[in-house]
């Protein structure tokens, strides 16, 4: 496994790297402080496994870092590790085409599940994502709190639980037998029957609802 940690604070990459030790006994990572040294890195070595990207560093601007990994580098996740909390930021980084957003103020045992969850092909959505503003006012609509409000069926509530635990296309293909074309048919289904737009307002909205137990 290899895994390209980039932070232009040497404690932080330091702390990363023991956290890290815990994931795997051969594990290789490399380290970077700022835009120049993540391209190169990124591009000197295309069988990364994972980029822990930090969102300010010397070079970067916003979230042009991010994007342009995601537009040249697509095979490779990241999980973008920041000292921010604001969930505009979260979304749009998620937008973008982060695999994952984690504060850094999160505890080690969080890390280290959401990094697992990205390794594995999923996307790890922090909670903070899932909270609302009050929405007790007279005029916001109802919300949608239960699956039998849903025109979905069975299947597509089986696809729905697992966007919601921040699963992929081609994992949820694996898990239930089927192509990655009909995941994408019901993926679109589940859009449209939630009135949302992408994977993150799926996920955030499956975590709301009373899903039916198993079986």
């Amino acid at each position: 496994m290899k895994i390209l940690i980039a932070d232009d604070h040497g404690i932080v990459r330091e702390g990363i790297k023991l956290l890290l030790s815990d994931l795997s006994t051969d594990l290789s990572v490399l380290e970077a402080a700022d835009r120049n040294e993540v391209l190169a890195a990124v591009s000197g070595n295309p069988d990364l496994d994972l980029i822990l990207l930090d969102l300010y560093m010397p070079g970067v601007t916003d979230l042009d870092l991010l994007a342009e990994i995601s537009n040249h580098y697509s095979r490779i996740p990241v999980i973008i590790l920041s000292a921010t909390e604001d969930t505009y930021v979260m979304q749009r980084a998620i937008d973008r085409g982060a695999a994952g957003f984690i504060p850094k103020s999160a505890a080690q045992a969080v890390m280290t599940s959401a990094i697992r969850l990205v390794l594995a092909g999923g996307v790890y959505i922090p909670p903070a994502m899932v909270q609302h503003p009050d929405e007790s006012s007279a005029d916001a609509p109802a919300r949608v709190t239960h699956t039998s409000q849903l025109d979905l069926t069975n299947r597509q509530l089986e696809v729905l639980k697992l966007l919601g635990e921040g699963k992929s296309n081609k994992i949820i293909a694996r898990e239930l037998g089927l192509s990655a074309h009909t995941v994408k048919i019901h993926v679109t289904a589940i859009f449209k029957a939630l009135g949302v737009s992408n994977r993150t307002e799926a996920a955030v909205a499956s975590r709301e609802l009373d899903m039916p137990p198993p079986g």
